[in-house]
């Protein structure tokens, strides 16, 4: 399958049923608010950014979490029980985006997430469509996740633990 090539200026992305098996469906375009959303809403989201280009990926299948099927093991149920911890929603979003992209993950030199991707997804908090879950030990922030709402759904991009079951 081809791999389409977008632009700055159209807002336009090829059907997510043509993307490569492996997902990549596109390459360039930019990191604008509006583009961002319309992707989303497709089924498409930038992995990562290479030379200056975004690359767009529409994964299928995608892996969805119903939260009513969510079943919460014992073991956990106790550290939530302990009070371990301290949770909060969009108090430090680029805190929480830097903690990812600063997290070493095993088997991944690197990150995807840099400051451009940064930038422009605290822009989309800002306008109250990016939302991070951060998590506190202590006053110190030692996990967290990010992603987008749109509508009923949340788009999970990212997330990190400094400490054990953050």
């Amino acid at each position: 399958m081809p791999v389409f090539w977008l632009n700055d200026t159209e807002l336009t992305f090829p059907h997510p049923s043509l993307a490569e098996p492996g997902g990549l469906l596109a390459v360039g375009g930019d990191l604008s608010a509006e583009r961002l959303i319309l992707a989303y809403r497709n089924g498409i989201f930038p992995w990562f950014e290479e030379h200056g280009q975004f690359y767009w990926y529409a994964p299928d299948p995608r892996w969805v979490l119903f939260p009513k099927e969510l079943e919460i093991r014992k073991s956990m149920r106790s550290i939530f029980n302990r009070q371990k911890f301290r949770y909060s929603l969009d108090t430090v979003f680029s805190e929480v985006m830097r903690g990812c992209a600063g997290t070493p993950r095993d088997g991944q030199e690197g990150t995807w997430i840099s400051d451009v991707f940064i930038e422009n997804y605290t822009l989309l908090h800002e306008q109250g469509v990016a939302h991070s879950v951060e998590v506190w030990q202590d006053e110190v922030l030692v996990g967290g996740l990010y992603g987008l709402a749109l509508g009923k759904i949340f788009y999970g991009e990212s997330m990190f633990t400094r400490v054990p079951n953050a």
